[in-house]
């Protein structure tokens, strides 16, 4: 009797299974209201909706670490207004963490303490993703207000850089990227960077330039790395250069060799050794993912097709595996056949990919952004193929169906 009561209920166990993997449906992506979660018809990836709040849910920026152990932090816009909460990456709960009044930026969650630190006009603050507990950390001087975008790997300093009052005019005058990107890049107006020491709150100009400078980020192992870039049209510009700051070595990490070549979209790997971007030889022809050696300078190259190139592109620990978040024929590559979520395996001196996401009802305005999840078998996106702004996460091993 009792092995009739155990084969039954393995029956029943089986059976619940059989229910869970049959009510995911096979459909296309987006186009139309998704159920949570669903298989992709034409990859035959399964897709889940990390983010099922109302408003606009965005992840963060594809070279912005937004995980906290097996949680990831994400922005929630609601009537407009921007606050952060978590989702747990296994049960999917979402929580709120913020409670701000006013809108905030910044996206940098602190990989030793759980914190993530955000800026509110001239105001910075920390908030921990487990306690909710808020901290004043910093106001900027009346005549010297800058944008915090990184913190180092002890969580000792802050990063950012500062534009005149005049680029700052621009911006305004011309809000569209396509208006302010080259007049902004022909003014060569001053930009700096600056650290903000949290436990004395010294704010330090570190580096000063007539020139637009952005993407600053630091290493994510050594605290005493930075790397920024000369911002402006690619093809004019040696973009890629970190900053030491003990020594205050600057130093460029690839120089161009030719005509119109490109490179940039640039962010550090996992630890911390190499430099990866998306390499162009010249623009809009020859595509490589592209690595430099932080200490050597040595270069590493791997080749793709056109309809492969992404916006941005991320790496998995050991470096074998990338991931890219494509992109529609308005973009460098003009693609014919680019609106994927991809995933890229390196073959020699080349990618293979492989398609996990349909993407031609998103509308690539709103950059995917692509992360690895933490345990590497997902990719996480946001994406408006459902008519709202969304975050979503795909996994890599293909479906049965």
């Amino acid at each position: 009797m009792k092995i009739l009561v155990k084969f039954a209920t393995v029956i029943s166990m089986l059976t619940l299974q059989n229910i869970v993997v049959c009510a995911q449906p096979v459909l296309e992506t987006g186009g139309q209201k998704m159920p949570g979660e669903w298989i992709d018809k034409d990859t035959h990836h399964k897709v889940v909706r990390l983010s099922g709040i109302e408003g606009n849910n965005l992840s963060f920026y594809f070279h912005n670490n937004p995980f906290f152990k097996n949680k990831m932090v994400f922005y929630n816009t609601l009537n407009n207004h921007k606050q952060i909460y978590t989702v747990d990456l296994k049960t999917l709960k979402s929580e709120q963490v913020t409670h701000q009044p006013s809108n905030m930026n910044g996206e940098i969650v602190g990989q030793k303490t759980g914190n993530v630190y955000y800026q509110v006009k001239d105001s910075v603050f920390s908030t921990n993703i487990n306690t909710k507990k808020t901290k004043l950390l910093f106001v900027f001087p009346a005549d010297y207000r800058g944008s915090i975008s990184t913190i180092n790997a002890d969580e000792t300093l802050f990063a950012g850089s500062k534009a005149s009052d005049e680029q700052k005019e621009i911006s305004k005058k011309y809000p569209e990227k396509s208006q302010f990107f080259n007049r902004i890049y022909d003014a060569h107006l001053p930009n700096d960077l600056f650290t903000i020491n949290i436990k004395t709150k010294q704010l330090t100009k570190i580096y000063s330039e007539n020139t637009w400078l952005g993407h600053v980020q630091f290493s994510p192992t050594d605290a005493k790395l930075l790397m920024f870039c000369h911002e402006g049209p690619w093809e004019k510009v040696d973009r890629i250069w970190t900053y030491t700051i003990d020594t205050k070595q600057v130093k460029l990490m690839h120089k161009r060799t030719m005509n119109m070549e490109i490179a940039g979209h640039e962010f550090f790997g996992k630890d911390g050794k190499t430099i990866w971007y998306d390499l162009q030889m010249p623009k809009g022809q020859v595509f490589f993912m592209a690595g430099t050696d932080i200490n050597t300078g040595v270069e590493k190259k791997y080749s793709m097709m056109r309809d492969e190139w992404s916006i941005h592109f991320g790496v998995s620990k050991d470096e074998k595996t990338f991931i890219g978040d494509g992109g529609n024929d308005g973009q460098v590559a003009k693609a014919k056949d680019g609106m994927w979520i991809y995933v890229f395996h390196v073959d020699g001196d080349k990618f293979n990919s492989e398609k996990l996401v349909m993407m031609k009802h998103h509308g690539y305005k709103l950059e995917p952004n692509v992360h690895f999840s933490p345990d590497e078998k997902w990719v996480i996106f946001r994406a408006n193929f459902e008519g709202v702004e969304e975050t979503y996460a795909v996994e890599i091993k293909k479906s049965d169906k």
